[in-house]
């Protein structure tokens, strides 16, 4: 049992888990899933087409014939730790490919680690495979090697990430992302259902919805409808929330349409919860990382949200210390989140990262006020996080069981992604519970990031 750090990085996905057997003489890969959701979806179809194919797939580096290294390149810290883990796998297992947002970088990567057999970018499946092949040829078994309907997850049985979409046509001066991932790509709306349907077949009770930019879904392909089916969100969310599973929404752009969102969340269709990247409250500051500045009207935005759905919780994420953000600026921002009130809140201090227009800026922040700014806006939401949280005290919810050990349950509200966000616990008469039950629960106590609760009978 562990209780939620404060300083987590907002951005991460969970800890990829794998639980198959594999079969005497079977070609086995290993995968490492650095970063955010987004990658592990990456990681979920690249192991599932290797699957099809006839290899096992290894938790480890020894029981591996070769290591896919999915890797990061958000940050510059980010792409360290992606070396770092290739470095890893070379040293424990000698044959890596390389794949992901940092494999854009190909010179770099071989710079620090020629001995890799291949590098690949974002979502080049088909490549991937083609080095897999080339360094561990496949050997399938018709007979045994059978793949299940919904492909290979990543992540616990009971939840599971729903890509909706690939690339961003936004273009914020402190992000790479449109360059590594390409402009927006919308799925079909029909495709993502059907994909949807299988997850919940298979037992799935809780997705997430996830891409660079969840609110311009289908703007690409002009909101087309194929099979009963309509690419535009808010059709999107309600043909998910008929399948009768939990759904979150994650990476949504504050657009007016949004709005229209709110409603569903309030007749029980969507989890009345909405992951905004906001990235800062002063409009100066905004402007200079070329993002919408209009922090007051966002502010209208979410009382608006609040009266039609007044359980909605919000999360987004910050960057304090950009380049050029004076005192008063950061304090603008102290100031709208006490307005704002955010009910789960992650921050990064900020980075350069090769190839950001942001990097060129002028007047840089030094570390030193970076971290201190930083220490000042997480002390403001741990406040406000506490102070929401003790208000759910003596309510009663629904959660989802993530994970079950000899202490309690650790469980999640409809307040609270994976990894990101926080838990509650059951401590007492958890011992007949089961991973992936939905139960209802009163709220006995509260900390900073997560509650605790007992069973309430049926």
């Amino acid at each position: 049992m562990s209780t939620n750090p404060p300083s987590l990085r907002p951005d991460l996905a969970p800890r990829a888990t794998f639980s198959e057997p594999k079969r005497t003489g079977q070609p086995t890969i290993g995968m490492v899933s650095l970063g955010c959701p987004k990658a592990l979806v990456d990681s979920e179809r690249i192991l599932t087409r290797l699957r099809a194919e006839g290899y096992a797939i290894s938790p480890d580096y020894s029981g591996a014939d070769a290591v896919i290294v999915n890797t990061c390149g958000f940050l510059d810290s980010a792409k360290a730790e992606s070396l770092d883990a290739i470095g890893e796998a070379l040293t424990e297992n000698g044959r890596v490919i390389v794949t992901g947002c940092l494999g854009a970088e190909p010179d770099y990567i071989r710079e620090h680690h020629p001995r890799i057999l291949a590098v690949t970018g974002p979502h080049q499946y088909e490549q991937v495979l083609d080095a897999v092949h080339l360094a561990v040829p496949p050997s399938p078994d018709p007979f045994i090697d059978l793949l299940p309907a919904s492909g290979v997850s990543l992540t616990p049985r009971h939840f599971s990430y729903l890509k909706i979409s690939e690339g961003c046509n936004h273009k914020c001066k402190f992000c790479i992302i449109p360059d590594m991932r390409g402009k927006l790509q919308s799925r079909p709306a029909h495709a993502i259902i059907r994909e949807a349907e299988k997850l919940v077949e298979s037992g799935v009770k809780e997705l997430l919805v996830i891409s660079q930019d969840t609110s311009a879904y289908g703007v690409d392909i002009k909101h087309a409808e194929d099979r009963g089916h309509r690419a535009h969100i808010t059709d999107l969310a309600r043909d998910l929330g008929s399948l009768g599973a939990w759904v979150r929404l994650h990476y949504v752009y504050p657009y007016p349409h949004v709005r229209k969102l709110i409603p569903l969340m309030a007749d029980g269709l969507v989890l009345p919860y909405l992951d905004i990247p906001f990235q800062h409250a002063h409009p100066d500051v905004l402007k200079r990382m070329a993002r919408p500045a209009a922090a007051s009207k966002t502010l209208d935005e979410i009382a608006a949200w609040r009266e039609v759905c007044p359980d909605i919780t919000l999360r987004s994420t910050f960057i304090v210390g950009y380049p050029g953000e004076t005192e008063a600026e950061f304090q603008t921002l102290l100031d709208w989140m006490d307005e704002a009130q955010l009910d789960r809140v992650g921050c990064f201090q900020y980075e350069n990262v090769a190839g950001a227009r942001s990097n060129a800026l002028p007047d840089h922040v030094d570390a030193d006020v970076k971290q201190d700014r930083w220490n000042r806006f997480m002390e403001k939401a741990q406040a406000i996080s506490e102070a929401k949280l003790q208000a759910k005290v003596g309510k009663r919810m629904d959660v989802i069981i993530d994970e079950i050990d000899e202490d309690a349950a650790t469980c999640r509200t409809k307040a609270d992604a994976p990894e990101i966000d926080g838990n509650l616990f059951i401590d007492e008469g958890h011992e007949a519970l089961t991973v992936g039950d939905i139960v209802t629960v009163e709220v006995e106590e509260a900390g900073e990031y997560d509650l605790w609760g007992r069973v309430v009978p049926t």
